[in-house]
């Protein structure tokens, strides 16, 4: 029979299980080759590296995951959530890097890396509401933000230096450890704690931990390349007013039945 797994094994299996991951999803979460079944078996241990990540992706305490605290979680700085990376042009000021959908992809593992930053086309806007901050543009994949924004479509977001400054209800770019999200962001009581909606309402919030935001852009303008099309607003009134006819359609036929 083999040895029973350590007190640490076991704290590191609690959190994966937890957070709802395979053991191959958390490897790759935690940067770690292959899966972490080893590491639960016992044949390889938890490195420095990885007690790292776990603190920084999850807010884990190495002292409770080895069983020397009963605190499970810290209270890391309450989201430091600002630009990583900030470019400049050759007159030394701010541009605006425009991130589309496939380099949105790669985004949340490349953080940190200036030099990815360079091959992406980066602006400025010389208006005044694009002064005295920092702008960055993405752009929207998929339908969870009909009705108000549509996929292709870019928004411009201001960056937001500390969740403590962001507000509630508000459209945000979110930076997670593996996504890059844009919905409305609602506090809650748990202030480890956000909650990510989108408009439409088709698709489930997402509760996410802080610890997992990286960055927060607040959305204050878009770019649209279909203004031939019929106005949102007045589509949707249209779509709304159809299906109203229909139920009154519906109802009659029953009558008549």
């Amino acid at each position: 029979m083999g040895q029973p797994p350590t007190i640490e094994i076991k704290h590191f299996k609690e959190i994966r299980e937890e957070n709802n991951f395979t053991q191959a999803e958390f490897a790759k979460v935690l940067n770690i080759k292959n899966s972490t079944a080893d590491i639960e078996r016992g044949r390889t241990r938890l490195s420095g590296k990885v007690v790292a990540e776990l603190l920084s992706r999850f807010g884990v305490n190495p002292l409770w995951l080895f069983g020397e605290s009963g605190q499970k979680y810290l209270q890391l700085s309450k989201g430091d959530v600002s630009p990583k990376v900030v470019t400049v042009n050759s007159s030394d000021n701010e541009n605006m890097v425009m991130v589309n959908q496939k380099a949105a992809a790669g985004y949340p593992h490349n953080v940190q890396d200036v030099e990815w930053y360079q091959q992406l086309p980066a602006f400025d806007i010389p208006l005044p509401e694009f002064r005295n901050a920092t702008y960055r543009g993405f752009q929207i994949e998929g339908d969870s933000m009909l009705p108000n924004y549509y996929p292709n479509e870019w928004v411009l977001a201001k960056a937001v230096p500390d969740l403590d400054q962001a507000s509630n209800n508000k459209i945000y770019v979110v930076v997670l450890q593996d996504s890059v999200l844009v919905k409305k962001l609602q506090k809650l009581p748990d202030s480890s704690k956000v909650l990510l909606i989108s408009l439409n309402e088709e698709y489930l919030p997402i509760e996410v931990n802080i610890t997992e935001i990286q960055e927060l852009w607040q959305v204050n303008s878009k770019l649209t390349f279909n203004l031939d099309n019929p106005s949102e607003s007045g589509l949707f009134r249209e779509l709304k007013h159809s299906m109203e006819e229909l139920k009154r359609e519906l109802k009659s036929f029953k009558k008549q039945a």
